[in-house]
């Protein structure tokens, strides 16, 4: 038995939900042109979560997939076309949206691909050109 804490999400409409357990593995804010695309946004926060720790409780036969690498097989709601989350299978992890888990406590930890921004954004939180070393990236800090 585990009493790790669970936190629910879903998509715009609500025809998907899922809960995602315990702690990420990560979390930050990605400012690629892939991630700025797809979000419509000019940053994208993020958390990492192990497969096991994603649960899709309700509407999975909704969930529609696209890849334009196989790096990311980004998921959305085929009803309401809301992103919920993209599965990273080279780094084992999925990301799901910080912003369709409410009530999870997100607290940024790293910028990655912030050589790429379209917003600067000042908050002391260290920003990586690219991504972390251990992920295969340069590893290398950014002035804010």
């Amino acid at each position: 038995m585990t009493n790790q804490k669970s936190y629910s999400g879903s998509c715009f409409c609500g025809a998907v939900q899922f809960t995602v357990t315990g702690e990420p593995a990560g979390m930050g804010y990605c400012h690629c042109e892939s991630c700025r695309h797809w979000s419509a946004s000019p940053v994208n926060a993020f958390t990492l979560w192990k497969p096991e720790q994603v649960q899709v409780q309700q509407g999975a036969d909704n969930i529609g997939t696209f890849n334009k690498t196989p790096n990311s097989y980004r998921k959305w709601c085929q009803q309401c076309g809301g992103h919920i989350f993209t599965e990273h299978p080279g780094m084992g992890l999925i990301d799901v949206f910080a912003a369709v888990i409410p009530d999870f406590p997100y607290q940024a930890g790293v910028h990655v691909h912030y050589q790429e921004h379209r917003l600067a954004i000042k908050d002391g939180v260290t920003k990586l050109k690219d991504v972390p070393a251990e992920m295969g990236g340069s590893g290398e800090e950014m002035n804010e």
